[in-house]
């Protein structure tokens, strides 16, 4: 690589996952690579993350996959029960990882911004930053420009990373309506595991989720959903809200309730992009992750795609084509397959929510009928989706040496 390609300024707006896995790929292909985040730390609070067998694929590009799956909690059998405790069809690890090639790993999402973020150099990741694109640049022309605390900042390319509000996105097409309400909100919380033991698990109730999960550090991801208008909040507090919900649903979710404390409870609306943008790029910008496709998060697919997102985006454009045909690729690649989980996972979404007794009564019935014909068939639903592959060119691999073309 020429030295003055190896000075190519890449800016990534947002430190989240998908914006810091882009970094640390385009790092390792010798890019100099600014990230700049809005909030004071990288340090999600809260929330888990998991990461399926095309994440952690894309993950090996980076040196990282093995590390993570390292981290996997999830032994034998899991599945979907009804809120007294019937099970509905059940799974287990090791259906997964045969079926797709690798497990299914949980763990908490500042495990893992921890060790993307250990991939950058120091002062790469600027915290208390945030951004806003003045101009999305040309390839071949002018650089884009972002205005920051420090001033005006230039770059060869702009990553929007900045999630599902995001004002890269508004910049660049500012007449999209962006993501829509998905008819129902969140929780989350990670908590101390209960002493009587249980099994991984997701559990259906009429409009309302549970989920418990392990983590590999000894505590648990505990999740719910419910189906409830946009902006509410709880008249006191939301473990209150949550009591009120699950509070009666089979172990380990009392247990888990009275474990959490209030102010350790997340509650956020699901939004997610109905609508396809027009592109993933406009000039020397590009979106990733919730900023181009917010999806709901029914299959859990949210950060495993932006993950992929970071990793396509880092091979086009390490290639030997103009900066332009890159991005332009970029969009070729990523907008049909992650508008496509983005409508699998509302779908899914949808059935999860359903409030007719009827309706919840033949949902159950059918989720049974087919956890009887075996594990392998309730996987069905992540075919074409977990056994993504990243592409096969060898590129953003090795050391920090590797020889690639840089934007122009």
């Amino acid at each position: 690589m020429a030295a003055a390609d190896a000075q190519r300024h890449v800016v990534v707006v947002g430190g989240g996952i998908g914006g810091l896995t882009a970094a640390a790929a385009l790092y390792r292909a010798g890019r100099r690579v600014t990230v700049l985040e809005r909030a004071d730390s990288l340090r999600p609070v809260g929330a888990g993350i998991s990461l399926a067998p095309n994440a952690l694929r894309a993950l090996d590009v980076i040196g990282l996959g093995d590390e993570i799956r390292s981290l996997a909690a999830w032994q034998g059998e899991g599945g979907l029960r009804t809120p007294g405790g019937r099970w509905l069809s059940r799974t287990d690890s090791s259906a997964a990882t045969e079926r797709f090639g690798g497990p299914l790993v949980l763990l908490h999402r500042a495990t893992l911004a921890e060790l993307l973020a250990a991939r950058l150099p120091e002062g790469a990741v600027r915290t208390a930053s945030p951004a806003a694109l003045t101009d999305p640049g040309e390839p071949g022309g002018r650089p884009a420009l972002l205005d920051t605390p420090d001033g005006t900042l230039e770059a060869d390319l702009v990553i929007g990373a900045d999630g599902i509000h995001s004002g890269v996105r508004r910049t660049l097409f500012p007449g999209h309506p962006g993501p829509r309400y998905a008819g129902f909100t969140t929780w989350r919380a990670v908590v101390p595991a209960p002493e009587r033991p249980f099994r991984p698990h997701e559990t259906w109730g009429r409009g309302r989720i549970w989920g418990t999960q392990p983590l590999k550090d000894g505590r648990v991801y505990a999740y719910a959903a419910a189906a409830r208008p946009e902006g509410g909040r709880a008249p006191d507090d939301e473990k209150a809200e949550l009591l009120r919900l699950f509070g009666d649903w089979h172990h380990p979710v009392p247990a888990i309730l009275a474990s959490v404390a209030p102010e350790d409870v997340l509650r956020h609306d699901v939004r997610f992009m109905k609508e396809a943008l027009p592109a993933y790029h406009r000039g020397r910008t590009a979106l990733l992750g919730d900023a181009a496709h917010a999806m709901p998060p029914s299959m859990g697919q949210g950060g495993n795609q932006a993950i992929e997102d970071a990793i396509v985006l880092a091979h086009l454009v390490n290639g030997e084509r103009p900066l332009q045909d890159a991005l332009e690729n970029y969009t070729r690649e990523r907008l049909p397959r992650t508008m496509d989980v983005v409508r699998r996972s509302a779908r899914t979404g949808r059935l999860t929510m359903l409030e007719n007794t009827a309706a919840v009564a033949l949902r159950n019935a059918a989720v049974a009928a087919v956890g009887r014909m075996g594990p392998a068939l309730a996987l069905r639903a992540f075919d074409g989706i977990a056994d993504w592959r990243p592409p096969s060119a060898t590129y953003a691999a090795g050391t920090r040496d590797t020889q690639s073309a840089a934007p122009r």
